[in-house]
């Protein structure tokens, strides 16, 4: 068994590759920044630090014995900034706990002096705990440990955050306006498979790449153009051309043979060569259609009496008098005949020689499925998707049959005309049905 592999189109293919880019880049610059923000960061903190105890010293060193008391009073009722005496039996813990923390302690050390005590509390306290000396007396100055600390966890994810979402809205557009070219492509493509050769691509766009693309496709679709309406002309030029003997061949047959048996089965001969062409025109018809609202009921019973021969075919139709479909009358008119004669061919029974034929229908959503089966003995499955392959025909024993084998292509090309599809499949209990699929009209 065959491996399935994942599918991704070309716009979600550049979406993901885009965005991994940019995420590896936003990774880079977050990693970059820290470390160029770490150093910095911790010396501005200590810097901050030290300046204020430097102040604090300055401002206990001018005061006298009492006024120093009154002051360290003073400034131990702060809330920001508090000094307070460090006593021998003050308990402390080392402030010392990571890089960052280790780097400020370093700094402070170096401007207050290798005697500084840095702590993150003192006697339970928590904050950040400067200790320094003046004149012999032991001072504890607390500040609000935010000052010295780096960018918090909260900071960095509402920084990844933004730069995250602008990655993946980045993306988007680049990858639409990238693809934008390509899809326009793939439209034009499928525009021209459904027979629509008309379809042209902007030759003036400023991508030198895309420009010669859409150059190309353009000369591309202009030469199939050409090809498709010469090969109408050429096919149109030797069925009229064949038309003319064929004239004359009947004339001289009517008047130059005398036994009636000959006469009719080169009659006949020359009928079928007459339908052959026929159907070489249906094929070759130009794609132009109009699409009306359609009454089916009325077309079926329309084209059924076509066949009017009963030990031949019988068709029977269960197509609601009010169904209506968008399509061309005539293509759809050309479908059904085209779809009963291939039953009236092929599709005889075994017992009874007669091609029993039925019609019906199902509404799907927007979409009316309309279904001819017969009660012949069906295709090989293997050989269901070449029916509608011109000149083919389903098995060896139909090479001596009258058709030109055009009949299911002509189906299938008229139905692509009027933007819906055909589908064949073998009955369950036997017999060929062939599926139309067609827009309901409002």
């Amino acid at each position: 068994m065959a491996r399935k592999t994942l599918a991704l189109s070309l716009f979600w293919r550049t979406f993901c590759l885009l965005a991994i880019l940019l995420a590896g880049g936003v990774f880079a610059w977050v990693q970059t920044l820290r470390a160029l923000e770490f150093e910095p960061r911790a010396v501005e903190s200590a810097q901050q630090i030290a300046g204020l105890v430097n102040l604090s010293r300055a401002a206990l060193q001018q005061a006298d014995g009492i006024n120093r008391i009154a002051l360290v009073k003073t400034m131990a009722q702060q809330d920001v900034v508090r000094v307070a005496p460090r006593e021998p039996g003050d308990r402390w813990e080392s402030y010392e706990v990571d890089r960052f923390t280790r780097r400020v302690s370093r700094e402070l050390r170096a401007a207050l002096g290798e005697d500084a005590i840095v702590a993150s509390s003192v006697n339970a306290k928590p904050g950040m705990w400067v200790g320094f000396t003046i004149d012999g007396d032991s001072y504890w100055l607390q500040i609000d440990d935010n000052h010295a600390s780096p960018l918090t966890s909260n900071t960095w994810f509402v920084w990844i955050g933004i730069a995250l979402l602008a990655t993946l809205v980045g993306s988007v557009a680049i990858a639409r306006l990238i693809n934008r070219p390509l899809k326009q492509l793939s439209f034009a493509a499928s525009r021209i498979r459904e027979g629509d050769l008309d379809s042209r691509l902007d030759e003036n766009t400023l991508t030198s790449e895309i420009r010669e693309v859409n150059r190309g496709f353009n000369r591309m679709a202009r030469e199939l153009a050409r090809v498709e309406e010469d090969r109408a002309v050429m096919l149109a030029g030797i069925s009229h051309d064949l038309r003319t003997p064929l004239a004359r061949l009947r004339l001289e047959t009517e008047m130059s043979v005398s036994d009636d048996e000959a006469k009719r089965n080169m009659a006949l001969d020359i009928d079928q060569l007459d339908a052959i062409i026929d159907k070489f025109m249906d094929y070759a018809r130009p794609g132009e259609t109009q699409l009306r609202p359609v009454h089916v009921a009325q077309l079926v019973d329309r084209e059924a009496a076509g066949f009017r021969d009963p030990s031949q075919i019988r068709i029977h139709s269960r197509v609601a008098i009010d169904l209506k479909v968008l399509a061309d009358e005539t293509e759809l008119g050309r479908v059904l005949s085209n779809l009963f004669e291939n039953a009236r061919r092929y599709g005889r029974g075994t017992d009874t020689g007669i091609a029993e034929v039925s019609v019906s229908y199902a509404r799907t959503g927007p979409w009316v499925i309309l279904t001819v089966r017969d009660n012949g003995p069906g295709v090989p499955q293997e050989k269901l998707s070449q029916l509608t392959t011109p000149f083919f025909r389903g098995d060896a024993a139909r090479t001596a049959a009258t058709g030109a084998g055009l009949g299911l292509a002509i189906v299938e090309k008229a139905m692509q005309r009027m933007g819906g599809s055909l589908e064949l499949a073998n009955a369950p209990d036997g017999g060929l049905m062939a599926h139309v699929r067609l827009r309901r009209a409002p």
